[in-house]
């Protein structure tokens, strides 16, 4: 509830200075026209990242033949459902599902429409290539996004700055549209404007979505850390150089790591850099 509240807050603020600002530049419009994008623009910048996140679960497990466990069918599966549980316990979270899919690559990730209808699941590479220390420490950091609410956060994030691209494409668009008596007099002038600034926003929103994305993982870290202890997570990460991903491309920002190198469009901060900010922590 207290993350609604501020997200409902933080929202009706921004709808205030926005027509603050429209109205010291001359831009409000006596019909409330600017509202009316502006609401419409929301409607679209929030609807697909709020759909994304109430499929997130589903989608994820489609996309990698994850297979959640109900029924522990041997003893490391056993294993990992109790580690899980003893880790959501140590959140005062509801256990999430817990889910294994075939994959070579070691990797896990977390995900889910909020933090007590949650998934956690790890690839057949990441169990074979770690010892049970390594793992418990990677369940540890899926646990900390789960627990920092850090999937919710992202969508949140995501469709503020969709909100932000969709309206200043449009406004812009219609400006440059306008005829001298300012009523829009090419549409196909309208059209490739905003097609053309949707994207550029876009990209430029996108840097502001993969800092917070690299930010959350450093906290995750952290957070795996003080649940397991920053050793076991630092043998985990110096584990993962070179094992690479083969996540789909819509689910990069969910795995444990990604990117060899930072760059301003990283899902993750370099394994170097994490490792790094860990030993500080010792």
């Amino acid at each position: 509830m207290k993350r609604i509240f501020l997200f409902l807050v933080t929202n009706i603020a921004v709808l205030v200075v926005i027509s603050v600002i429209l109205s010291l530049l001359g831009l409000n419009t006596a019909d409330g026209s600017m509202g009316s994008v502006l609401a419409a623009s929301a409607v679209v910048g929030f609807s697909g990242s709020i759909v994304s996140l109430l499929m997130s679960k589903s989608v994820a497990k489609h996309s990698v033949g994850a297979k959640v466990i109900t029924q522990p069918n041997n003893e490391t599966e056993a294993w990992l459902v109790q580690t899980v549980e003893n880790q959501a316990r140590q959140w005062n979270l509801k256990t999430p599902e817990v889910a294994i899919y075939q994959s070579p690559e070691p990797n896990a990730f977390a995900t889910g429409a909020s933090k007590n209808n949650s998934l956690v699941a790890v690839s057949t590479g990441l169990m074979q290539s770690m010892t049970r220390d390594e793992v418990e420490a990677v369940l540890a950091h899926e646990m900390a996004h789960v627990g920092n609410g850090d999937m919710v956060t992202l969508t949140l994030i995501q469709g503020v700055v969709n909100t932000f691209v969709i309206f200043f494409a449009r406004i812009i668009a219609s400006l440059v549209a306008q005829g001298r008596d300012g009523e829009e007099s090419n549409s196909g002038a309208y059209i490739a404007v905003y097609m053309i600034l949707q994207a550029v926003f876009g990209f430029l929103a996108s840097i502001i979505v993969m800092w917070f994305s690299r930010q959350r993982e450093y906290r995750a870290d952290a957070g795996a850390a003080k649940l397991v202890g920053a050793p076991k997570m630092i043998a985990a990460l110096h584990r993962l150089k070179g094992g690479g991903s083969q996540l789909p491309s819509e689910m990069m920002a969910m795995g444990i790591a990604s990117e060899e190198k930072d760059s301003w469009l990283s899902t993750h901060p370099s394994l170097d850099n994490r490792i790094a900010r860990l030993k500080n922590l010792q």
